[in-house]
């Protein structure tokens, strides 16, 4: 009886052990590997969002998204790389299915939004941050808030969200750079100028800025250059701009002189001064 029980037991324990080594099941590599594919896949979709050819990574995640439909990353991803190629309407699109899923977050609506206002439909962005409820308080729903603003020329409005925007990031010379415009637009060319100014203490390299800058100071008759950093490529168009800016201003002499200038100093052959000026003096 004894003997019995010892032998049951180790059967037992065999079959324990057994059951232990036993090596893994098909359902369960196939699982596994999709969750390693999955892993991969983020790695790739993050590289696809920074470093990757737009139209690249547009092909990317139509793919994967064909592959694996109805994922909210790959979506995300898809609208993403839409913008970055140009293309804001199939981006809405893409990002209007997504916010009206209940995958989409506040954050994909301020993108839809941004969609939007790329492709132009303006009533239709202002209608979704409408929607996003005001504890989200992001820089790009608030650089968005300044622009919809703008566009309807509620100037205080549109003082205001620039600056919580300026607020909430640590590079806001885009957004100061873009008050400065809108500043300009309306004639504030004083105003306009410290923000160009201050979004160039932020990003020194920014071109967009200096060429505004100079735009505003020729507004203001200010026709010197000012000392600010820039190459000697920069240095030739922003004498052009200044150019341009001094004939507009009916200040043609000045104007024939900066373009001259800019001519000389580009090390180059500068052809649209070049052309500006000729046509100046015919």
């Amino acid at each position: 009886m004894r003997h019995s029980l010892y032998v049951t037991l180790c059967l037992t324990g065999m079959a324990v052990l057994a059951g232990c080594n036993r090596g893994p099941s098909d359902a369960e590599v196939k699982r596994a590997v999709k969750d390693v594919n999955v892993v991969d896949e983020s790695n790739l979709g993050d590289i696809m969002l920074t470093v990757g050819d737009p139209n690249e990574a547009v092909n990317y995640f139509s793919r994967t998204l064909q592959q694996n439909p109805g994922r909210p990353d790959l979506q995300r991803g898809l609208a993403k790389s839409l913008m970055r190629a140009g293309k804001p309407e199939e981006a809405a699109r893409t990002w209007s299915g997504l916010v009206n899923s209940h995958e989409g977050t506040n954050e994909d609506r301020v993108g839809y939004a941004e969609a939007l206002i790329r492709a132009n439909k303006w009533p239709e962005a202002e209608a979704e941050l409408a929607k996003i409820p005001p504890t989200h308080e992001t820089y790009d729903r608030y650089r968005l808030e300044a622009m919809v603003a703008d566009s309807k020329k509620q100037w205080k409005k549109a003082d205001s969200f620039y600056e919580i925007a300026a607020g909430l990031t640590a590079k806001p010379a885009s957004v100061l750079n873009n008050w400065g415009f809108s500043k300009m637009n309306r004639g504030e060319y004083a105003a306009s100028e410290k923000l160009f100014i201050e979004a160039l203490g932020n990003d020194p390299t920014m071109f967009t800025a200096k060429n505004n800058l100079v735009m505003a100071r020729g507004a203001q008759r200010k026709y010197d250059l000012p000392v600010i950093e820039m190459t000697q490529t920069e240095r030739a168009e922003l004498l052009y701009t200044l150019g341009l800016t001094a004939v507009k201003q009916g200040d043609v002499s000045t104007g024939r002189n900066l373009l001259e200038e800019a001519v000389e100093t580009h090390p180059q052959y500068f052809e649209a001064a070049a052309r500006s000026l000729e046509a100046l003096k015919s």
